[in-house]
């Protein structure tokens, strides 16, 4: 099957969505603490691998999503309820202001297939118009 420029700028958009969605939980779980530290929670990073069935032709695709190797931070909180026997909570291992670089990174790719997208679109309709 070959791509053109739709499946193509396609699968990109579907690849950054991924690539938002996680990071989205991962800000959403970035101050969340745990009793263990094997129970804390750790950034998901999607994985991407190129696509393409044709030399000078690829698009991208999400080959499975991962836990980073960021490591939980422990937190001396005797009184909190999750605390473990030494006091200790084990906060989520996300950075959130390279979270926040990521979900900007990726929006500014979503949106430059979006108008990828549109740019072709409009072209073919104005090659359809020639035709008239």
């Amino acid at each position: 099957m070959a791509m053109n420029v739709f499946d193509i700028a396609g699968r990109a958009m579907s690849a950054q969505l991924v690539r938002l969605n996680t990071t989205a939980s991962n800000l959403a779980n970035a101050g969340s603490v745990s009793g263990t530290e094997a129970g804390a929670f750790r950034a998901l990073k999607p994985i991407f691998r190129a696509v393409g069935d044709q030399p000078g032709v690829a698009t991208v695709q999400v080959d499975s999503v991962i836990a980073s190797n960021t490591p939980a931070t422990r937190r001396h909180e005797p009184n909190h309820p999750m605390a473990d026997k030494n006091g200790d909570v084990w906060e989520a291992g996300v950075d959130s202001t390279a979270e926040m670089v990521e979900m900007i990174e990726a929006a500014r790719q979503y949106q430059n297939n979006v108008q990828v997208l549109e740019t072709a679109k409009s072209l073919t309709l104005d090659t359809l118009r020639i035709g008239k």
